[in-house]
């Protein structure tokens, strides 16, 4: 997991006059000459002697003013490829020398601390890269003997069930969990792929920025958005995560590390200087196949272990507003309206039944309004006694063409489903039918009812294996016929609805097909937006039928062009999987290109086998009401994830 409470130091250092040769030798500082071969590397590179020499560091309050790095003798980014092995274990670090705001792991609050600049920085970075370099050995290990790996994270926000043999070799990457730098003059982040979303959120916010999508659930990691699929409410503005990923340093299939850019980008960056047709800018092109591969392929082309994360201008508070549906068809065209303004920030909705609907949008916003009304004040969700997101949506539009609005202080909205899992939490009021599912029970279970916490508890009294939880992707077009679908067959309300981006094929990410049309790469026939739909409830109790039901949902899904997330129970036979994802040839090849052909693929990763899934059955005493769930609770007790909530930075405390 991520450390709760990390200290924060400030660096300031002086930038060289110049950028220094990029061969020049550099004398290896005493104390590094019997570290790792990789770390010393690193740390004799020119910028980083810079750094090493002229660097005086004092660590500051959390509330107080904190310095942001800039890249004074940093390469020009039209001469560095995106993709491009290099001897030292840390590409993406060698941009971010001077002025560099450093965070690390820690157990108390920070004191007010004077110590080397050296030393401090130092420590840091040797840390990240004698971890790149112990990666870097063990993968390339099993490389050489031809083992295929699964990488251990130490958290998970999958319901599937585990698929791993028991001999399956795991490498360990759970230390990866710091934010190393957050760059104001750029707006980015450098990231370790198991920073969770709050950490992220908690550390950007003291400089006025935050990521463009931040993934709902706080303990969503960041590698983990980059390599499944994560799609927000402000997705129908800057589409998935990994689009906001500038860069990233990955481990590949053979043990060698490479840096890689996010094409998209680079080319967005080359024709705002005028080389639209420049060499460097076609390779960057040409090279972006690793990147846009690796998004959404869960590990499977190479283990990720930095990120570049662009980030936004932050303001205090989103402007929340509520808006009445009253049918499904209505909500639909709202959401999709909606999308269309040019001043929201955010889109989401719900649908409580087919004729009560809430269409949510958001706008940030600096001010409350001016009012004598003493009753405009911030609203939050975080509190034990603050209400449910989705039970005030309800409620602020209980009557016919209601209408409301909040003002939600930034980390509050984007952390807004947390307690309850948007409404997931209720299901546990189901399963443990004598106790009310009222305001005073949520208070004082409140510890138990945060994400982290519920997801421990799902696995842990094994009642995932009956828990319907689908994200689907819909063309708009058929979105209504899907939600009759769910409602005669499942019986699930609240549903989701979340609009999105459309990714072009060939992608692992969802991407829909319009009614009429055969082609889904084809994007002058395909629609630039599609509708997430959020099925999350009580599937069929015996496992034969649970099956039954998620294969029947599979299959319709398919039959309206839609796509599900990998997150989830997926069934699909591997000849139809590879056939819904522009055949296996493109991927293959990306395989073979970056030496990932003894890795697991996709479908290896994500398939559960029905035949197996219908016949297991549960040890006798969990599957009885409610061993299994109090069993579940005592595991989620012992994560002690109920603290990480307790001690959040994010959490609103007033002006």
């Amino acid at each position: 997991m991520c450390p709760v409470n990390p200290h924060i130091y400030s660096v300031d250092t002086t930038p060289p006059p110049a950028p220094f040769p990029q061969r020049r030798a550099v004398a290896c500082p005493r104390s590094l000459r019997h570290r790792p071969a990789g770390v010393r590397r690193y740390f004799t590179h020119p910028r980083w002697s810079a750094v090493h020499k002229n660097s005086d560091i004092t660590s500051p309050h959390l509330t107080s003013g904190l310095t942001t790095p800039t890249r004074s003798g940093s390469q020009s980014a039209s001469n560095v490829g995106p993709h491009e092995v290099r001897s030292s274990p840390l590409p993406i670090f060698t941009r971010f020398t001077t002025n560099f705001q450093l965070l690390l792991p820690g157990g108390s609050q920070p004191t007010t601390t004077t110590m080397t600049g050296a030393n401090t920085i130092a420590a840091a970075l040797e840390r990240h890269a004698t971890t790149v370099t112990r990666l870097s050995s063990q993968i390339s290990s099993l490389y050489a003997s031809r083992l295929p790996y699964r990488i251990f994270h130490g958290s998970t926000n999958s319901t599937r069930p585990p698929t791993q043999k028991g001999n399956t070799k795991f490498v360990d990457i759970s230390s990866l969990n710091n934010v190393l730098s957050v760059d104001k003059n750029t707006k980015t982040a450098l990231v370790e792929p198991n920073v969770p979303m709050d950490k992220l959120v908690e550390a950007t916010l003291p400089h006025g920025l935050v990521p463009p999508i931040v993934m709902e659930f706080p303990g969503i990691t960041a590698g983990g958005g980059f390599a499944g699929t994560a799609g927000e409410s402000s997705s129908f503005r800057h589409g998935f995560f990994d689009d906001t990923v500038r860069e990233v340093e990955m481990v590949l299939g053979d043990g060698s590390v490479v840096k890689v850019r996010n094409p998209d980008i680079a080319q967005a960056e080359a024709e705002a200087k005028g080389m639209v047709t420049g060499e460097v800018q076609v390779q960057e092109v040409e090279k972006g196949d690793l990147f846009r591969g690796a998004a959404g392929a869960v590990g499977t082309l190479g283990t990720t272990t930095l990120l570049e994360v662009q980030l936004m201008e932050a303001k205090k508070f989103v402007k929340t507003e509520y808006k009445r549906a009253s049918s499904v068809a209505e909500a639909i065209r709202m959401v999709r309206e909606e999308t269309q303004k040019g001043d929201n920030d955010y889109v989401d909705g719900i649908l409580f039944s087919k004729d009560h609907g809430v269409v949510v949008t958001g706008k940030l916003v600096n001010e409350l309004p001016a009012s004598s009304d003493p009753n405009i004040k911030p609203q939050t969700f975080s509190g034990a006694w603050d209400p449910w997101f989705y039970l005030h949506c309800q409620e602020k539009t209980a009557k016919e063409a209601q209408q409301a609005t909040d003002y939600v202080p930034l980390a509050e909205y984007l952390f807004r489903y947390d307690r309850g899992g948007f409404w997931v939490g209720a299901a546990a009021f189901q399963y443990f039918s004598w106790v009310p599912f009222n305001r005073l029970t949520r208070w004082f279970l409140d510890d138990f009812l945060h994400t982290r916490m519920m997801y421990r508890a799902l696995h842990g009294s094994g009642e995932s294996a009956r828990f319907v939880v689908q994200d689907i992707a819909m063309p708009f077009e058929t979105s209504e016929e899907f939600v009759d679908y769910t409602s005669s067959s499942l019986g699930i309300w609240p549903l989701w609805l979340c609009p999105l981006k459309r990714r072009a094929p060939p992608t692992f990410h969802p991407h829909t097909t319009r009614p009429g049309t055969t082609s889904p790469s084809d994007q002058s026939k395909q629609d630039d937006m599609m509708l997430n739909i959020g099925v999350w409830g009580w599937g069929p109790d015996k496992p034969q039928e649970f099956v039954a039901k998620n294969i029947e949902l599979e299959d319709k899904v398919r039959e309206l062009g839609g796509m599900k997330w990998f997150y989830a129970h997926t069934y699909y036979q591997q000849d139809k999987f590879w056939e819904m994802y522009g055949g296996k040839g493109w991927y293959d090849a990306l395989r073979k290109k970056y030496h990932a052909e003894h890795l697991p693929t996709v479908w290896d990763k994500i398939h559960v086998d029905a035949d197996k899934a219908g016949k297991k059955q549960r040890h006798w005493l969990l599957a009885k009401k409610p061993v299994g769930g109090f069993y579940g609770i005592w595991k989620s007790i012992r994560s002690k994830d109920y603290f990480l909530h307790r001690r959040a930075g994010w959490k609103w405390k007033g002006e």
